[in-house]
């Protein structure tokens, strides 16, 4: 098992746009194709900050959801446009971490 830790920086003053964007359709979509998102948070030091969490059981399911998810129709037309329009993308980072033997979430 694993988890992707995901920090991503909104454009300037639109986080909160961000987040109802996350939750009303970003979130319900990729729950929708399977994947596995156990949290969301935004970032009390840094305005434009955001975080959020996937799990996967294994890498089969993590290939398997990423391109479930990212090649669908409906994220490259409608939703992709609009996650990369109010994120920089290029301030996105995205960890992978294994729980520990005794991490509650192993």
């Amino acid at each position: 098992m694993h988890y992707e830790i995901r920090r991503y920086q909104a454009q300037p003053g639109r986080r909160d746009e961000w987040v109802r964007y996350m939750e009303d359709v970003v979130i319900p979509f990729q729950a929708g194709l399977g994947m596995d998102v156990i949290a969301s948070f935004v970032d009390d030091r840094d305005e434009d900050g955001y975080v959020w969490i996937r799990r996967f059981e294994d890498d089969a399911q993590s290939e398997a959801l990423h391109a479930a998810v990212y090649g669908h129709d409906r994220w490259k037309n409608e939703i992709g446009p609009v996650v990369y329009g109010l994120l920089i993308p290029e301030k996105s980072v995205v960890t992978r971490v294994t729980p520990t033997p005794a991490s509650p979430l192993r």
